[in-house]
């Protein structure tokens, strides 16, 4: 017999897992369908041995085997003969205690849950350190595609400066569909949620609640901290207009939701908001629902990421990949890298972030307003990149692209304007990114 089939007879692996909706259901069908592969990868099969669920009858996308459905997940985790716990129930509570409860009954574990490791990592990694097992979460950004595992493994000799990503497929499809059709906000949101890329109720998307809890992920891996959503500064793309993607196009540039990760002089800042970039970036160039993160490293370069970032399929990819490797551990009796050593950097305010502005203006279109707008702009320390003007019969339209600032400099320069006589109205306000303007 092989050493594979030796060590299949002499280890068999239980695992259990902990929802059954869109990703629950693909990673049951894939721990089912693909058993036999599994297996040879791992050195040890893997037994599902129950799901647990909210509702026996619910209706499922996938046909669970007799008898492992059971509704009391607090028992299953607790029941001391698990090897691995996978947990696809999303949202806080009771995810959490789930987790912890199987952890220290001696499971090791791999989640999908970007809210709870954004929120609450810390209490989870020491409760796996601990435990001595493995707690993983690749699956919680970028769906299928692996960014977490290189930049907690393949860069950890490297010095990470920048994360740019579009880590939100259902903004980036409202926002793509904005840019090639001339849709409002509402009317490619509806598009979205006709074609199942948006939920009924899509604060958490488009309010960029999703993006800033991946960001929080991102930051902590690529720099060394402990970066929580709440230090993440967030706004989402309900305000972005079909002038603003206008505008933007005009500029040779596309509107995207980004996360921004950044190192500057020792400090980290964490950001999530809708910006133009421009067409020659290659984060432009990702349309519909697909995600992309861009990595600047000081000896890699640039790095690209790229592919689906949500649904059932993509997401259980990635859990199944952890899977794997945390299976590979129990079979070897050794354990993950678990939580990085933190360096204890300063997470910075916006207000100090480096950023660039796009400033729609309707102006009195008479003699001074130029010079009087260019005033404004330096009195806040803000240098001015380019300006455009339109006239509109009595009244006119400047467009005004700042060089970096910081976004306090920038913010009260908006404000200076609001408050001139000559200035109507300040239209439009938006960031640009993907340039070292």
């Amino acid at each position: 017999m092989s050493q594979a089939g030796q060590g299949e007879d002499a280890k068999r692996l239980k695992v259990a897992v902990l929802g059954c909706g869109s990703v629950g259901s693909q990673v049951v069908r894939l721990l089912t369908t693909q058993a036999d592969d599994l297996a040879a990868r791992i050195g040890a099969r893997v037994d599902l041995v129950a799901v647990a669920v909210r509702r026996l009858d619910a209706p499922r996308e996938v046909e669970v085997p007799e008898g492992l459905l059971t509704t009391d997940a607090d028992a299953l985790v607790a029941r001391g003969d698990l090897d691995l716990v996978i947990e696809v129930i999303g949202g806080i509570e009771p995810a959490r205690g789930l987790i912890l409860s199987a952890l220290e009954h001696g499971a090791s574990v791999v989640t999908a849950n970007k809210a709870l490791v954004a929120e609450d990592g810390p209490t989870l990694f020491e409760a796996a350190e601990k435990a001595g097992r493995d707690l993983f979460y690749e699956a919680a950004v970028a769906g299928a595609i692996p960014i977490l595992r290189p930049l907690r493994e393949s860069l950890a000799g490297d010095r990470v400066t920048r994360v740019l990503g579009i880590v939100n497929g259902t903004t980036n499809f409202i926002l793509d569909k904005m840019d090639t059709t001339g849709a409002g906000f509402s009317e490619a949101l509806e598009e979205a949620q006709e074609l199942g890329y948006a939920e009924a109720d899509p604060t958490a998307d488009v309010e960029g609640f999703d993006a800033a809890a991946k960001a929080a992920i991102l930051a902590s891996l690529a720099f060394h901290t402990r970066v929580g959503a709440a230090d993440v500064y967030r706004e989402g793309i309900a305000d972005v207009t079909a002038a603003d993607v206008a505008s933007a196009r005009e500029m040779k540039s596309v509107v995207k939701l980004l996360a921004i990760c950044e190192l500057r002089d020792g400090a980290v800042s964490a950001r999530v908001h809708p910006a133009m970039i421009p067409l020659s970036h290659p984060l432009a160039s990702v349309r519909e629902a697909y995600n992309a993160v861009f990595v600047e490293s000081e000896a890699a370069g640039q790095l690209m990421f790229y592919g689906p970032g949500a649904g059932g399929s993509p997401t259980a990819s990635a859990v199944l990949g952890d899977l794997v490797t945390a299976a590979r551990n129990r079979v070897n009796q050794t354990q993950g890298p678990g939580e990085s050593a933190y360096a204890d950097r300063v997470v910075l305010p916006m207000g100090e972030t480096l950023t660039r502005y796009h400033v729609g203006i309707d102006v009195e279109d008479k003699a001074g307003v130029l010079a009087a707008v260019a005033t404004a702009f330096a009195e806040h320390g803000v240098s001015i990149q380019t300006v455009r003007q339109e006239g509109r019969g009595a009244d006119a339209q400047l467009v005004v692209v700042s060089h970096r600032a910081t976004d306090a400099q920038l913010r009260a320069t908006v404000e200076a304007l609001q408050e001139m006589d000559m200035v109507r109205e300040v239209t439009s306000v938006m960031r640009v990114e993907g340039t070292n303007e």
